[in-house]
C-alpha cells in the first residue's frame, strides 16, 4: 500500500490514530471490565460485543498504521497549476459521447464520485493525472477503452 496523500489528509489519520489508541481503547476496556463482571463469558453477548469491538478497533489501528507509514505526502503549495495534479478540476470531454464535465482529482481519502471528486488511483484520474490543456488521453477501465480531451484547468 503506497497512496499519495496531502498533509491534511495525513494529519486526519493522524488524529484517528491517536483517538482510537487512547480515547476509544480505553472505551472498549471499560465495556469488557463491565460486560466480564456480569458472569459467564461463553454466554456473555455484551462481552463478545466488546471483545469484536476491540478487534474491529485494532484492525482499523494496523490499517491506520500502515497508511501513515507507507503514504507519500505531497507538498500541496508549490505544485505548476497548469498541469493536473491533486485538488486540480479541470473540465473535460468524454470525446465519443461529445459529453463534457467537470471533474476534480483527489486522493483516496477524499473520493466523492457524487461531486465528480475522482481519485488519482482510479482509472480515469491515472489517466489524466500530469496532462495539460489540450491533451488528449485513453482511459483503459475495466470492459472499456474511452478517449478523454482536457478542456481547461479551472
Amino acid at each position: 500500500m503506497n497512496n499519495t496523500l496531502t498533509e491534511e489528509n495525513m494529519k486526519k489519520l493522524k488524529e484517528e490514530f491517536e483517538y482510537r489508541m487512547t480515547v476509544k481503547r480505553a472505551e472498549i476496556a471499560r465495556e469488557k471490565l463491565v460486560a466480564a463482571a456480569h458472569g459467564d463469558r461463553s454466554e456473555n453477548a455484551e462481552y463478545k460485543e466488546a471483545c469484536a469491538n476491540y478487534r474491529e478497533n485494532d484492525n482499523r489501528i494496523q490499517y491506520l498504521l500502515t497508511m501513515i507509514s507507507t503514504a507519500t505526502v505531497i507538498d500541496n503549495k508549490n505544485i505548476d497549476r497548469s498541469i493536473l495534479g491533486i485538488n486540480s478540476k479541470a473540465r473535460i470531454n468524454f470525446i465519443q459521447d461529445e459529453d463534457e464535465a467537470i471533474v476534480t482529482l483527489v486522493t483516496t481519502m477524499d473520493i466523492a464520485p457524487e461531486n465528480m471528486h475522482i481519485s488519482i488511483e482510479s482509472d480515469l484520474g491515472k489517466a489524466l493525472l500530469g496532462k495539460k490543456v489540450g491533451d488528449k488521453v485513453e482511459v483503459d477501465a475495466p470492459g472499456e477503452k474511452y478517449t478523454v480531451e482536457v478542456l481547461e484547468i479551472l
